[in-house]
């Protein structure tokens, strides 16, 4: 009489094709790749322009964005909220970190004053490392 061995079942049940699994990894990476942009929240601001260079931020820890949008409202990192609601928070952070850089986007169509009242924000509670972003001039 013929004995049936296991040893075969066994070695195949081992044997995982991980195929599959590469493929939905990889979806999911292109996926988050994709919505990624999306999340952050940031608007198209018209950026004044200069031909001075500016610094790359290395450390983005430290640094938060204040956004200044061409009707006069304020974002902080993506979030919108009143000039009282933007220095709380800036505080806030620059208590719990003294190498707080405040990132300013200001619109080009923005009035000074809303641009000064951040500063002076800042300012008045000693946040004194400022970003101010701007476009490259163009060459004609």
């Amino acid at each position: 009489m013929r004995r049936f061995s296991q040893r075969n079942f066994l070695v195949t049940l081992s044997e995982i094709n991980i195929t599959p699994l590469l493929d939905l990894a990889f979806v999911l990476l292109i996926i988050f790749v994709i919505t990624r942009p999306m999340m952050e929240g940031h608007v198209k601001i018209q950026l004044p322009e200069s031909s001075t260079h500016q610094a790359k931020i290395i450390d983005r820890h430290n640094v938060h964005l204040v956004e200044i949008l061409p009707d006069g409202s304020y974002r902080l990192n993506g979030r919108k909220l009143t000039l009282k609601q933007v220095e709380t928070e800036l505080v806030s952070a620059f208590r719990d970190n003294p190498k707080l850089i405040v990132d300013i986007r200001a619109d080009i169509n923005v009035q000074f004053n809303y641009f000064f009242r951040l500063t002076d924000v800042c300012l008045r509670n000693h946040i004194s490392n400022f970003i101010i972003h701007t476009s490259p001039k163009v060459k004609s």
